[in-house]
């Protein structure tokens, strides 16, 4: 029976090249000159310092550039909250989304329910996998799919016949 899996899984090597780039930028842009600017990536958690808020936002501004230039959805960054730290310098936690949510995998069962196509959808840990008896009906999910999830950057994968 074909199927195929709906998952909300980001470029990890991309976001690294980003931050990455986004490092070598706040080290030799004029404005962060002698700031302890700079941006680092862990698991699945991007962190960036600053001297004030005003120049963590350009720090923000300068790792979204770099992530759109890669090609990386937006949408899969969380932005935390701005704490200060040691005086007057702050920094921001970035969590990359990774796994479908429950909520939104309810979402997509129920959108896949509502769309009359003679498909299930079954939620399997942090993927979606859709099964139907045609591939038809599958590529319709799909193009259905993009259209009604729109917050999330989905993506379709192994799509067996």
């Amino acid at each position: 029976m074909p199927s195929f899996d709906a998952v909300l899984e980001p470029n990890l090597i991309e976001i690294r090249n980003a931050v990455d780039q986004t490092g070598k930028e706040t080290a030799n842009r004029f404005d962060f000159k002698g700031s302890s600017a700079k941006v680092e990536l862990g698991d699945k958690i991007i962190t960036a310092w600053a001297d004030s808020e005003f120049q963590l936002g350009q720090v923000r501004d300068v790792l979204m550039g770099k992530m759109a230039k890669r090609n990386v959805d937006v949408r899969f960054l969380d932005l935390g909250k701005i704490e200060t730290i040691a005086g007057d310098k702050v920094k921001q936690v970035i969590t990359v989304k990774s796994g479908i949510p429950q909520e939104l995998a309810k979402r997509i069962t129920t959108a896949v329910k509502e769309s009359k196509l003679k498909l299930q959808a079954a939620i399997q840990g942090d993927v979606v996998r859709i099964t139907g008896a045609k591939r038809d009906d599958l590529q319709a999910a799909i193009a259905m799919l993009g259209k009604a999830i729109s917050d999330a950057p989905l993506s379709f994968t192994n799509f067996r016949d």
